[in-house]
């Protein structure tokens, strides 16, 4: 089965900073592009860090009132070492990452760590867009058909609002959890409803054979 990557929902244009940046223009930046935060990069692109207006408060609350600030830039402010992904991991991979490390973006970078895009969480929830109908042909295709080799009407798909029913009958008792589980791993998936029955009961235990009678 596919999975969205996080090179198919990063934004390309990327709003950057680099080290020497003036901490004004950097404000200026925030405010113009209408964003929360961007990376610092250096003159080969690499990311050197990420700064985010709660950096740039942070900054401001601990000026020391008794002496006049020295002029600040994004490298005295940024958060340093920047965590970054790849395109071509997943999307859900890059959700747990963001929420592990209690960010608000990632930088995307290319087998050199040089950028070329940003995932921010507003991109990477945009999966859960995706259409019904479009859900319900990849658990069709891709998982009832595909990853089971079960024909494509013996289990009744349906989508609404990312929310996914099955009904109909799989051939073995142990194919109805790996399928729930197969669909409610899918992107846009928000819930998976199991009403599946089954042809072959694979979990019964065995019978036991009686013991053999004396002579």
């Amino acid at each position: 089965m596919t999975a969205h990557t996080v090179g198919e929902v990063m934004t390309r244009d990327v709003v950057q900073a680099h080290r020497t940046t003036p901490f004004k223009e950097v404000v200026r930046l925030l405010d113009h592009h209408r964003i929360s935060g961007l990376p610092v990069v250096d003159a080969d692109d690499k990311v050197l860090g990420v700064l985010s207006g709660s950096d740039l408060v942070r900054a401001q609350a601990h000026r020391d009132g008794c002496a006049p600030p020295s002029a600040l830039s994004a490298g005295d402010v940024m958060s340093s070492p920047a965590i970054t992904v790849h395109p071509e991991q997943t999307v859900a991979d890059a959700a747990r990452l963001m929420e592990r490390r209690g960010v608000e973006r990632l930088p995307v970078v290319d087998e050199a760590d040089r950028l070329i895009g940003i995932a921010t969480r507003r991109d990477l929830l945009r999966v859960f867009l995706r259409a019904d109908e479009d859900i319900r042909r990849q658990v069709t295709g891709d998982i009832v058909v595909g990853a089971l080799d079960l024909p494509s009407d013996a289990v009744l798909v349906s989508v609404r609002d990312g929310v996914v029913t099955l009904s109909g009958r799989v051939e073995r008792r142990s194919q109805a959890p790996e399928l729930v589980h197969a669909v409610w791993r899918l992107e846009g998936v928000v819930g998976v409803v199991n009403r599946l029955g089954y042809r072959t009961d694979d979990r019964a235990a065995p019978a036991r054979l009686a013991p053999a009678g004396n002579p």
